[in-house]
């Protein structure tokens, strides 16, 4: 009874302990000056040599450098370059909550502020910290991976570090026969990168993204704390943090729901000319209980010798009839599905994998199939990075625009920005796929549009640099422009993905009714505002009286 009693007035003093605390913190951090309606632009603080003078004194078991910084100056994006005062190479997650109390200490008297950077696959400087210190992730592989095998009830996971990247993983779970059950499409990104953000691919609309394949996490918050969380132990930063933006917590380790991997893929493309028929083919596929396993698209727009290119990776089901086809000039739209199987499979995959087709609508002369292996599969992506690497096209601008659109403004969106905004898509792959998220997790910062069923579309686009012409960076984002102009029209309920904005109009727009609820969660895990500036969601408090 006694017990009892003390855990309620515990329970009761700890609450009544934040009411207040976000009282005072109304007062501390004024509303109209946490986010500014004025466009953020690269600030002009002057070099902080207080702060690199008390930070030179801090004792890590990792290290702190204050030199040869400029790598934590560029992301993938590469069009950003805001320079760090230092860069923590941790080694511990110690490391990471002493500069994060350090930074929190120093109070309202300091513009200091703090990034995550994990392989900086960031579009838009969100892994930056002008005059700030960005903690490079990668450095961070403590704990090692630790598996955890299915036992009884108990799910199988794989225990690791935020600054992991997900190409390891793999090769690490299949060597015990295991794999995680939802991937991005390009594999060489940090755990806690991902999971910032949501991490979708073609797998989301059986398992979700990966922000729904997570048991548990260790989050060190704004304020230096290191707390672990899950849905049932300090459930609302758990929520918070995934899909948060880097908002609440820098992620330093996770616990990944893990299944039994397969060893082989079935890898199909078919293109379509009509529109709705191409859509109605991939509702019907990520609505069967009987599908595939993994369920993309592509728009292609005006492309010359499409299924010659196709046959380094893909054989035609008919040669004929494919080298009659003309690609030239022409808007269609390529349904690319893949089926896993193991071995014990082999003597019947072909025929599954007919009769899944055989309820399709594509054009008969387009269907390409290959067989390869699973790890060559999720990597396949990696292959693309090692040729345009090999031809100096790796590291130039990635002018990119990922939109989430409802099922009911899908045909509407493909008209305009298929038919007279995108002339071509010569300069990187435009991607489209439908996900229902009736089938996901709905507590997460992760903002999606209002119905069930949605698209992403990824115009995933390169810019050659000092180029004037079509496939310039300039032509590049005033399409873009063109798109979001169009986007914005309230009835369509189009959402950004990876989404990059100036204005706390903006933001506030773009979270609609959660808007409340990240605010909320900001004021208490991170009050000051010093975690991830990047996002040009909140502003450091001690600047708000020069605005």
């Amino acid at each position: 009874m006694f017990i009892s009693l003390s855990h309620s007035m515990f329970k009761l003093k700890a609450t009544i302990l934040r009411l207040v605390l976000l009282f005072l913190l109304g007062f501390t951090i004024n509303k109209d000056n946490l986010c500014s309606n004025h466009p953020f632009a690269t600030p002009t603080v002057p070099p902080i040599t207080v702060h690199s003078s008390s930070m030179a004194k801090m004792k890590f078991d990792g290290h702190l450098s204050f030199h040869n910084n400029e790598h934590a100056a560029k992301d993938f994006g590469n069009r950003y370059n805001l320079m760090p005062l230092a860069v923590l190479h941790p080694k511990s997650v110690s490391d990471i909550s002493y500069i994060i109390r350090h930074v929190f200490d120093l109070g309202l008297n300091s513009e200091l502020t703090l990034a995550a950077r994990g392989h900086s696959h960031s579009l838009e400087g969100q892994s930056q910290a002008y005059q700030g210190v960005v903690i490079n992730m990668e450095s961070f592989k403590l704990p090692r991976m630790r598996f955890h095998f299915q036992t009884g009830t108990k799910q199988p996971y794989i225990e690791v570090s935020a600054g992991e990247l997900w190409i390891n993983i793999l090769h690490e779970s299949l060597k015990h026969g295991l794999a995680p059950k939802s991937w991005t499409d390009y594999l060489h990104l940090t755990v806690g990168g991902t999971l910032s953000n949501a991490g979708i691919s073609g797998q989301a609309f059986r398992h979700g993204p990966q922000i729904d394949n997570v048991y548990q996490l260790q989050v060190v918050t704004g304020r230096g704390e290191v707390l672990t969380c899950s849905e049932k132990q300090n459930e609302d930063l758990f929520h918070g943090v995934l899909g948060g933006l880097g908002q609440f917590g820098i992620i330093t380790k996770a616990r990944i729901a893990l299944e039994p991997a397969p060893r082989m893929v079935k890898w199909v493309r078919a293109l379509y000319s009509d529109f709705s028929t191409f859509t109605n083919d991939q509702e019907h596929l990520i609505s069967s209980e009987n599908s595939f396993d993994y369920i993309e698209g592509f728009v292609i727009i005006n492309r010359t010798g499409l299924l010659n290119n196709w046959r380094s990776s893909f054989n035609p089901k008919d040669p004929v009839l494919a080298n009659r086809f003309i690609s030239e000039g022409r808007v269609l739209y390529c349904l690319e599905v893949a089926k896993y199987f193991s071995p014990q499979d082999y003597d019947h995959i072909d025929q599954d994998v007919d009769k899944l087709l055989s309820k399709l609508n594509y054009l008969r002369s387009t269907l390409f199939l290959s067989e390869v292996s699973y790890i060559d599969f999720l990597d396949r992506v990696h292959v693309s990075e090692m040729k345009l690497r090999e031809k100096g096209l790796w590291e130039v601008p990635h002018p990119w625009l990922n939109l989430l659109v409802p099922r009911s403004s899908i045909h509407e969106f493909a008209q305009q920005v298929f038919g007279n905004i995108v002339k071509d898509t010569s300069n990187g792959p435009v991607l489209i796929y439908p996900v229902n998220k009736s089938r996901w997790k709905n507590r997460t910062s992760l903002v999606t549009p209002e119905e069930d069923v949605f698209y992403l579309v990824a115009f995933l686009s390169s810019a050659i640099p000092s180029s004037t012409g079509k496939d310039g960076l300039e032509h590049i984002l005033t399409r873009n422009d063109r798109i979001l102009e169009f986007c914005g029209r309230p009835h369509l309920g189009i959402k950004q993905y990876l989404p990059h904005y100036r204005t706390i109009a903006e933001w506030k727009a773009h979270f609609g009714n959660q808007w409340e609820v990240f605010y909320r969660r900001k004021l208490i895990y991170d009050p000051l505002a010093i975690l991830a500036p990047g996002q040009r969601i909140f502003r450091r408090a001690h600047a708000f009286g020069r605005q």
